[in-house]
């Protein structure tokens, strides 16, 4: 019996020593490199061609990824829509309350204005509903003289904060879009960055519901100070009767920059932002309600939530594929060389789970859309390897742009594989 157990005991021994020497000279192992799904095809159902302005953008304001997009780095002319600028810089430095007393350079002012005379006193309130409502620039004028000091002030703190909000391709000269130019350039933004101007007063500025409150007023009555002058303020954003969801927008032109637009819709908690700049000129002042309606109910008809979330199995089940070159599912784990898991220690097919843990993030995705995965993660590991270890990152990115990130750690522990290992487990087991 004992000369049996020895027999036995050798051949385990001879099992257990090839495959430690084939852990020496293993085969290829699986990479787990690239794991991206190719991008989907172009949306045909909406071109550039389709649309009267020379610059637009479509944007979904939750995550500030543009949806659609003609033209819309392009340097241009924005008007009155700079008027959302004055407006959220005004309410997060003002206080509604104070007054603001006209001086010169308001009072002398183009059309469209208010009207105000030198030394009238006004509630910067009610210069805010002038400016968002009317358009009038000598209330742009007033607010920024009170807010900065001065309007090259002012326009200091816009540019400043255009640079913030990561608006790198605009420059403000004047509060209320007038047409400017000076030794540094024109006033100008691009479609691209007046959206994300929009997003940031709807959706992320502290004081984004009093700015939805006053450019959602569609009339406004207010008096100065003195009670000399009473004034009645109409909102000529078309756009807030035009569709259902409406919440917010911004007309403005001037012979440079054409008719141009900004506004913003909400429906079935998808938000929308379109932005027009150059969208015709006297003889078509409609084009830009066309566009608009145009842009949004794509948004509307084409693009829907999905969620991702840091469960690798589950986003394969919903649709994410992670495969890698050769087509070989990489959720099994990772290939750990010289370890075992516990138990009999002579298989060589030790894997390591991988795990990963976050935040979920819903995404607006086009009906044809697909989610790219990219899984940053060695071939191959060394035992040891702790539970909780860091192994690499996947990444989810839709058209080439990321919108996720995951760290993914080692699921499970696998201890190194030794000879001291491998003989302590046959003299447990056979010898004793």
């Amino acid at each position: 019996m004992l000369y049996k157990k020895m027999k036995s005991a050798g051949l385990i021994f001879l099992v257990l020593t090839v495959s430690f020497v084939m852990e020496l000279y293993p085969p290829a192992v699986v990479s787990a490199g690239d794991l991206s799904v190719p991008a989907s095809a172009p949306d045909e159902k909406m071109t550039p061609s389709d649309l009267y302005a020379r610059y637009a953008v479509l944007m979904d304001a939750d995550s500030g990824r543009v949806l659609f997009s003609k033209s819309g780095r392009t340097e241009a002319p924005m008007a009155s829509t700079t008027k959302i600028m004055t407006c959220i810089l005004a309410l997060e430095n003002g206080n509604p309350d104070e007054i603001v007393t006209v001086g010169t350079d308001a009072a002398s002012q183009p059309e469209v204005k208010l009207g105000m005379q030198e030394g009238q006193r006004f509630n910067l309130r009610d210069l805010l509903y002038s400016l968002m409502l009317e358009s009038h620039n000598d209330s742009a004028v007033a607010i920024a003289e009170q807010i900065g000091g001065s309007t090259e002030d002012f326009a200091l703190m816009m540019n400043e904060k255009a640079a913030e909000l990561g608006c790198n391709s605009t420059y403000f000269i004047t509060p209320n879009g007038l047409d400017a130019q000076d030794e540094t350039g024109v006033h100008h933004t691009t479609a691209e960055d007046l959206a994300r101007m929009m997003r940031y007063c709807i959706m992320l500025s502290p004081q984004k519901d009093a700015f939805l409150e006053i450019t959602g007023t569609q009339s406004y009555e207010f008096t100065d100070l003195d009670g000399t002058h009473s004034y009645s303020c109409t909102n000529h954003n078309t756009f807030l009767k035009m569709m259902d969801g409406a919440l917010s927008g911004k007309t403005g032109f001037t012979a440079d920059a054409g008719y141009c637009y900004v506004g913003a819709l909400r429906r079935d908690e998808r938000t929308f932002i379109v932005a027009l700049l150059a969208c015709g000129w006297p003889g078509n002042k409609g084009y830009k309600w066309s566009d608009t309606r145009k842009l949004m109910e794509y948004g509307i008809e084409n693009y829907q939530y999905r969620t991702i979330t840091p469960d690798i199995l589950e986003n394969q089940a919903s649709g994410q594929k992670e495969e890698d070159r050769d087509g070989i599912s990489q959720t099994e784990g990772i290939p750990v060389k010289n370890g075992y898991t516990g138990g009999f220690p002579y298989l060589r097919s030790v894997t390591v789970a991988l795990n990963t843990e976050g935040e979920a993030v819903r995404i607006l995705l086009r009906n044809d859309e697909e989610i790219e995965t990219d899984r940053d993660l060695p071939d191959s590991l060394f035992a040891p390897v702790e539970k909780g270890k860091l192994l690499g990152t996947v990444t989810y990115s839709i058209s080439g742009s990321p919108v996720a990130e995951y760290q993914i750690t080692a699921g499970s522990t696998v201890f190194k594989r030794t000879f001291r290992v491998c003989l302590n487990y046959i003299s447990g087991q056979f010898l004793f």
